[in-house]
């Protein structure tokens, strides 16, 4: 289960940045994970909260997945469509030419604190 790894990842790079923002607590991670990561979110929802609430500075936060479709561009007719519905294959030109567009990332996009914690000059 790579998603404990991530999981790890993840809780580093937010302490990180409450360290340097000297911040005590967050309470929500934001992420961007590509439908095709090979990330389950299940799974990543799992072992974010058993690692979160070992964090004084994550106890209690949320973690937000946005689902980023898999889209993927036909190099012969120059046309885009979902991948997971007709993988490698063009169903515009059947063109095996193509190259994923999104939907292999996985993103910190943001996190969410208290209003009396914001750092100031942060919007």
């Amino acid at each position: 289960m790579h998603e404990l790894g991530i999981v790890f990842y993840i809780v580093d790079m937010v302490e990180e940045l409450g360290k340097e923002n000297s911040l005590s607590s967050v309470t929500k991670v934001n992420l961007r994970l590509g439908e095709v990561s090979g990330v389950i979110p299940d799974y990543l929802q799992d072992c974010w909260r058993w690692a979160a609430d070992r964090s004084d500075l994550l106890r209690g936060c949320e973690l937000a997945v946005e689902e980023v479709p898999a889209i993927t561009v036909c190099n012969t007719c120059g046309r885009t469509y979902p991948t997971v519905e007709y993988g490698k294959i063009c169903p515009h030109c059947s063109s095996p030419d193509t190259v994923l567009l999104q939907g292999n990332e996985m993103e910190l996009d943001s996190i969410e604190v208290p209003e009396d914690e914001v750092p100031e000059g942060a919007d």
